[in-house]
């Protein structure tokens, strides 16, 4: 029986309760079959085929995952009496090694829908679409317009940025934080993908620019693991996930440090909002556009986050 909280679909592992779910992972064959189950739910035949692995090795594997709860089964009418096939029920796990509730008591965390920015300027090759379809139209700025951007899960352009407004939830604190954290998934855009195709992105808060990140490239290798499947393999699949913060000792990028700007430079108190600008400059060194990736997206099934900590 599993004992871990189940937050959305993240399944949060105790390891003092739950050493039979560990157990459970601990199978290169297992997590293979939560894998293929991640792009849409298939019956015995159809995972014994995807993973090229005999029915009754399947079957087994099937039968211990759905015992530890980490997959259940549906059933169907078919052609020729019923069907059961298999999806899983958590999108993340995730280890607790200790208590955290201290920890989550001193931040604020919002999350911001990727089609929810309140100005922008970009340039084309362009594009905004939602998990299901493709909004406005390819290549057109002014598809950014449209009401149905609210729904957005992946958006791009070469060069430019988007804007979004945070609400400033350290007031009702009543005290200022000590850092900030801006946690996205990004990438470089460029027609069809090219995992070495090199892009500055920059994030400003509150007009100040706090620093920059080079992307690697545009990755299409494969699919990314919440990517719809209508959305073609040739575009843009998954980016990396990057977190920005900033504190008393100044910026980083995933714990490096890349400018100077402090927490305090930010001017948080001053302000009952915290705007995030993200974009492409018109003078970098590497103009190689940006794909944004929100739910329904990626590899992280989230949209941007922002963190106070206090």
């Amino acid at each position: 029986m599993i004992n871990s909280k189940r937050q959305g679909r993240i399944l949060i592992i105790e390891l003092k309760k739950d050493l039979s779910v560990l157990k459970a992972l601990a199978s290169e064959i297992r997590i293979s079959i939560i894998e293929a189950l991640m792009h849409g739910e298939k019956n015995i035949n159809e995972l014994a085929k995807y993973l090229n692995l005999p029915q009754s090795t399947v079957a087994t594997n099937v039968m211990a995952l759905e015992k530890a709860g980490l997959i259940e089964t549906k059933t169907h009418k078919a052609s020729r009496g019923n069907q059961k096939t298999c999806y899983p029920i958590y999108e993340e796990y995730i280890i607790k090694f200790y208590d955290n509730k201290k920890e989550e008591d001193n931040f604020i965390e919002v999350e911001m829908p990727v089609g929810l920015f309140i100005q922008y300027d970009i340039s084309p090759p362009c594009g905004i679409c939602s998990p299901e379809k493709i909004i406005g139209y390819l290549d057109y700025p002014e598809s950014f317009l449209e009401p149905e951007r609210v729904k957005a899960g992946l958006l791009w352009f070469e060069k430019g940025f988007v804007e979004y407004q945070f609400p400033n939830n350290a007031l009702s604190r009543n005290k200022s934080p000590e850092k900030m954290e801006i946690i996205m998934e990004l990438s470089s855009e460029v027609p069809g993908t090219n995992p070495n195709w090199r892009s500055d992105i920059t994030v400003w808060v509150n007009e100040v620019e706090i620093g920059t990140w080079t992307s690697p490239g545009d990755f299409g290798d494969r699919r990314g693991n919440y990517t719809p499947e209508w959305w073609k393999l040739k575009g843009s699949q998954y980016g990396l996930q990057k977190c920005w913060s900033t504190n008393k000792e100044g910026s980083f990028v995933d714990g490096v440090k890349v400018s100077d700007i402090r927490i305090n430079d930010l001017n948080l108190q001053d302000h009952h909002s915290i705007r995030v600008k993200i974009g492409v400059k018109e003078d970098a060194e590497n103009i190689g556009g940006i794909n944004i990736f929100g739910r329904g997206f990626g590899n992280y099934n989230h949209d941007i986050v922002l963190r106070l900590y206090f």
